[in-house]
């Protein structure tokens, strides 16, 4: 046949014939013109006759604007569509060319290559073919608000994923709750989204040393929105390790996350300050492997933990410091570069950030320090030293004397007369202090070892509170308070009281006759002796616990302290004082809560002498006869008071009334 030109055009009958249109005729889709009966094009017009559907998609869409040639552009020739009609790569090739290289070099590329049905292709994120709109329009599935969702449609597909061994679960749901996929949700189109840093038709796996994700182009794909934190990164420890290529050297990744990105302010992000030191920090200063294998320090880690900053982070606080705040962020280098915030010529100012004033009258010294081991000042040493001594002879000394005792008690098992009779043992004044230190002993014990051990299983459902603020802390604080002013009101009272100052403290206060009567006690309960000892109004038991408690007071009200008002601490004294003031709290709450737990509670409800329960403490008397048997020079002496102390209640109780009639 013979075109609209007069140029011969050869048309291929058979695949005319087999095509989807051999069913029709010329004219049905050639229009005839005066002196051109042939022509050889095919207006879109005329598709539409009997596409009118398409067409009508087709005008909207980007590819509208091809015009009347828009159909045989992707379909090709009219003579030879089959029935599948597909859309190959190859035909939008004539177009897009560039991407369609890309695409085919790509892992959904190789995927479609290697015959997977389920492969994605142009259509699967462009949308239906007639439907195309440009990436800048609203409903497109490229537009940068939609991108995550076209993404989801396979990588949200547990199915699919499963079926393509894909490891990784739930990447887009996490990125929507990122602060990226935050802010693209808000209508900030500047946003980064899939395609900036997996690429649009390009898109190659980690492993490829194409990939934008890959390990050593990660820090250039987070900087092509980032470009000065990259900059720094790129000049840092971190980023020179990399540039060497010491394949763990941490990148933007390992820090922030991959499509978990959360701003720094947020609970669960891993620069969060409350995580930034033992969760992500210590990923890998932590990690024993990545120490041997680059020759890092051991001890950065424990030693924070450890420290002060550690046990006010264990405690809630989101102001103390971590390692970020001491060592930067992105610009991070050695302690011996001058640009160094931990530079020894730059840690006034670097500590002073929160600490104003330290360094000026004291020289800073070691910041990573162990308490409970490794290397420390000589005596923050000696102290370790003195405890580690002191704390197993102590509470071994409690174990083996209670033990005796009880078995000897259990044995001779002598009977109880019951008379029911009473005595008075403490005043009023005495069991309001006790009350204060009943209340705020306990507390302090277990929010103090909840600061210690937050990881511990019992110390778990404390953490609830700390959503709000330092719950912790603030208990523990609050509790040493109250502590502190029991104390002060038995010092006061016995001031004040002097009946009371003359008879307790004269009969508390140590003498020789508590030696002899602990060795008589132990010769006793050994079968070494058939005399049974007797004691004054305290025994050696409780004299030793009295002195102990209020020696313990003092030091734990000392060290915290210099621990709560840290500013203080650093602005007046160097910085060992800190680090002994932490060990000696430490070592000193072991000390008292064991001896609480192993020596008090024994006298007052294990030994059988007592067994429930001691009740003085609720009503202040103790029954009459174990005094008289234990303690008969005082009960002697109790009696003798009886008579004054009711012929006294009385007078005040007249008095009393008087007062109300008059």
């Amino acid at each position: 046949m013979k075109s609209d030109r007069g140029k011969s055009v050869s048309i291929d009958r058979s695949k005319h014939s087999a095509s989807v249109h051999g069913v029709l005729g010329c004219t049905d889709c050639h229009t005839t013109i005066k002196g051109y009966p042939h022509p050889t094009k095919v207006a879109k017009v005329q598709c539409l006759t009997c596409h009118e559907d398409e067409a009508k998609h087709l005008s909207a869409s980007i590819h509208g604007m091809l015009g009347e040639q828009a159909c045989q552009s992707c379909h090709g020739n009219a003579h030879e569509i089959t029935s599948a009609a597909a859309i190959a790569p190859s035909k939008c090739a004539q177009c897009h060319a560039d991407e369609v290289e890309d695409f085919k070099q790509s892992i959904h590329g190789q995927a479609a290559a290697w015959g997977d049905a389920r492969a994605p292709n142009c259509v699967s994120c462009h949308g239906e073919l007639h439907q195309i709109q440009s990436s800048s329009a609203v409903s497109s599935p490229v537009a940068r608000r939609n991108v995550a969702d076209t993404c989801a449609t396979c990588h949200s597909n547990p199915q699919f994923l499963a079926s393509h061994n894909i490891p990784f679960a739930h990447p887009v749901e996490l990125y929507r709750q990122s602060v990226h996929g935050r802010l693209i949700a808000s209508g900030n189109e500047k946003a980064a989204v899939c395609s900036d840093c997996h690429g649009s038709h390009g898109i190659l796996p980690a492993q490829d040393a194409r990939s934008r994700i890959n390990h050593w182009n990660l820090p250039s794909t987070c900087g092509r929105c980032h470009s000065d934190i990259a900059k720094t990164y790129l000049e840092s420890v971190h980023g020179e390790a990399m540039k060497a290529g010491v394949r763990d050297a941490p990148v933007c990744s390992d820090c922030h996350g991959e499509h978990l990105i959360l701003e720094p302010k947020q609970a669960a992000s891993l620069v969060n300050a409350s995580r930034v030191s033992l969760a992500t920090c210590g990923r890998c200063h932590n990690d024993e492997r990545l120490a041997l294998r680059y020759n890092l320090p051991t001890d950065r880690i424990p030693s924070y933990a450890d420290s002060y900053h550690g046990l006010a982070l264990r405690e809630g606080s989101q102001s103390v410091a971590n390692c970020a705040s001491c060592h930067g962020v992105h610009n991070i280098f050695r302690s011996n570069d001058a640009r160094s915030t931990v530079n020894t010529a730059n840690l006034a100012k670097t500590c002073g950030n929160c600490h104003t004033g330290v360094g000026e009258r004291f020289a800073i010294g070691p910041v990573h320090v162990q308490i409970a081991s490794g290397p420390a000042h000589p005596v923050v040493k000696w102290i370790r030293w003195t405890y580690w001594v002191l704390i197993p002879m102590t509470l071994g000394f409690m174990i083996l004397h209670n033990l005796i005792d009880f078995v000897s008690k259990l044995v001779r098992r002598t009977p109880r007369h019951e008379s029911g009779e009473y005595v008075t043992r403490m005043t009023h004044n005495f069991r309001i202090a006790h009350a204060g230190v009943m209340l705020s002993f306990p507390t302090l014990v277990f929010t103090g070892f909840a600061l210690k051990y937050p990881e511990s299983m019992w110390a778990r459902p404390i953490l609830l509170w700390e959503r709000h603020f330092a719950f912790r802390g603030a208990m523990h604080r609050a509790a040493a308070v109250i502590l502190i002013a029991a104390t002060v009101y038995h010092v006061i009272h016995l001031a004040v009281v002097r009946k009371d100052r003359d008879r307790f403290l004269k009969a508390m206060f140590p003498s020789i006759k508590d030696v002899t009567d602990l060795l008589q006690v132990c010769a006793y309960n050994l079968g070494l002796t058939k005399t049974e000892p007797t004691f004054a109004k305290f025994n050696y038991a409780e004299k030793v616990e009295y002195w102990a408690f209020l020696w313990g007071t003092v030091v734990m009200t000392l060290s915290g302290f210099l621990l709560w008002f840290n500013n203080f601490t650093l602005r007046h004294f160097p910085k060992w004082v800190s680090d002994a003031a932490t060990a000696v709290h430490y070592y000193e709450a072991l000390l008292a809560t064991f001896s609480i737990l192993l020596w008090h509670f024994y006298m007052v409800i294990l030994d059988p002498l007592v067994y429930p329960m001691d009740t003085a403490w609720l009503n202040g008397k103790v029954p009459a006869d174990h005094y008289r048997h234990s303690r008969p020079a005082y009960f002697r002496a109790l009696q003798a008071e009886e008579p004054a102390r009711a012929s006294e209640a009385a007078k005040e109780k007249a008095a009393e009334t008087t007062a109300l009639v008059e």
